[in-house]
């Protein structure tokens, strides 16, 4: 674990900066510089950028990781990057002159409730390409193992970007349309500054001969678009079809919400990036000793510290909602529930990365497939019943079905679960920590009831992590940044 462990501390720093900086834009400027309107066409411009992203893509980012380490010489290599440098103009160019041919017919579907958001498809076009190349090059830049400053550009760049555009509103120095325009160029600034960083480690060879092994490549690739589209189409669908039922600023409320339970995804979020290129590596050579060792590792301190994030956002939930504005405090049971799903997700560690690299990749196409479709017949259902709370219950019957069916399929094929005894042990004390501390609160302001509370929360925490070392892992960076002997 030992470049895992030192890469993915280095992107759980730049992924918490980027989520700090994001929780100031969420929490903050976002609902105090815009109208709930257009707070909400935001979240729904976004969204939809991200669930398209994986087709503009042509799953071009997946397949670099999972193939990079099959080709052993310099030309097939060259040609074979050659080949995904192009791959997504396939799908691009058609895809963008579909749009501009039917322009009318797409924004008035996806207007049928909300007009506003026929304005601003070609925002979300441009979002969505943008977003397609930024992983092509992350992708480039990963099977290097060079992962720390992509993890930044990916979570702090655009975070970053959008507060200035956001201070730039509020002095009035551009309007509501320039301000949606700047997101784009933030974008788009960030996918060029990928590029140069992916050239600057290893400059692209531009050659056209045939590549080995193309036509597995290119099933993957078509496959992948699917695949790779499930998590993300999971996670921003329901954003989506809100938009198409409910007034467009309950997106907003429901934006905040799904942010404050997204904070637990972090460390997931920023081992990932390590742990694709290792599990490709290892399952190119067949080291299965090795990735069962990953998978355990991964998933064991994932949880550990995806728990932790857990007790502290839902512990403080209630004070930390009586500081935004109060009509936000309608996405407190969303939180709840988004959370859980997300604690479930690092439960399962390197799961997603050995199945997107193994050769059962097919199933998860046909599970995603299913899963997605129930997902959109469960928002149907539930969002016209409950809004923003129909499309969180949506969304955490749809991800715990799909990662169940995933958990047991790995076990299934590779004989290998990522639970061990101190999975069950971790599980305990966390939901011992929720039954002693959610209804106890100190009588303060609440800024100073969040810190009182949370500096009570990690202390127990890190102590009981560290005193009955759970995991070697963490325990050693404790002791390390605390300097105990």
């Amino acid at each position: 674990m030992g470049i895992v462990a030192s890469q993915s501390f280095k992107n759980i720093i730049s992924t918490y900066l980027g989520f700090f900086i994001g929780a100031i834009n969420t929490l903050f400027l976002y609902t105090e510089f815009l109208s709930d309107e257009y707070y909400g066409m935001v979240g729904f411009m976004l969204s939809l950028a991200y669930v398209i992203m994986p087709l503009m893509a042509f799953g071009v980012h997946n397949t670099i990781v999972k193939f990079y380490s099959s080709f052993k010489t310099r030309i097939a290599l060259h040609s074979f990057l050659s080949l995904m440098l192009f791959l997504p103009l396939l799908l691009i160019i058609p895809l963008t002159l579909i749009t501009y041919l039917s322009y009318d017919t797409i924004g008035d579907f996806l207007s049928n409730k909300n007009t506003i958001i026929k304005s601003y498809l070609w925002h979300t076009l441009i979002i969505a390409v943008a977003l397609a190349y930024f992983e092509v090059f992350f992708a480039w830049a990963k099977v290097q193992m060079q992962t720390v400053f992509g993890n930044f550009m990916k979570e702090v760049f655009h975070r970053v970007g959008a507060m200035i555009w956001l201070f730039l509103l509020y002095f009035q120095v551009v309007d509501l349309d320039q301000f949606m325009l700047g997101l784009v160029v933030v974008y788009v600034l960030r996918m060029l500054v990928m590029l140069i960083n992916a050239f600057t480690i290893k400059l692209p060879v531009i050659i056209f001969k045939r590549v080995n092994n193309l036509r597995n490549i290119l099933k993957y690739s078509f496959l992948i678009i699917i695949a790779g589209s499930i998590a993300t189409i999971l996670l921003d669908v329901d954003k989506v079809m809100l938009g198409y039922y409910i007034d467009i600023k309950e997106i907003a409320y429901y934006n905040v919400a799904i942010f404050i339970a997204a904070v637990i995804a972090v460390p997931q979020r920023s081992m990932h990036q390590i742990l694709m290129p290792l599990s490709a590596k290892y399952l190119n050579e067949k080291d299965f000793e090795a990735l069962d060792d990953l998978y355990k590792k991964s998933s064991l301190n994932l949880f550990i510290i995806g728990g932790f994030i857990f007790l502290l956002i839902i512990l403080n939930i209630n004070q930390l909602y009586l500081i935004i504005p109060k009509e936000f405090s309608g996405g407190l049971f969303v939180v709840f529930i988004i959370s859980i799903t997300k604690l479930y997700d690092a439960l399962l560690g390197s799961n997603n990365a050995i199945l997107f690299n193994s050769d059962y990749y097919r199933m998860v196409l046909v599970m995603g497939v299913i899963l997605v479709m129930l997902m959109v017949i469960l928002n149907m259902f539930f969002i016209p019943m409950f809004g923003i709370n129909g499309a969180a219950i949506a969304t955490f019957l749809a991800i715990f079905i799909y990662n169940t069916i995933k958990l047991y399929f790995v076990y299934l094929k590779f004989k290998i679960l990522p639970f061990s005894g101190n999975t069950l042990k971790i599980g305990a004390f966390i939901f011992i920590n929720v039954l002693i501390f959610y209804f106890w609160e100190f009588p303060f302001n609440p800024f100073i009831n969040i810190g009182m509370k949370s500096l009570l929360i990690t202390g127990l925490y890190v102590f009981i992590i560290y005193r009955f070392n759970y995991s070697e892992d963490i325990s050693s960076l404790i002791k390390r940044h605390l300097r105990l002997k």
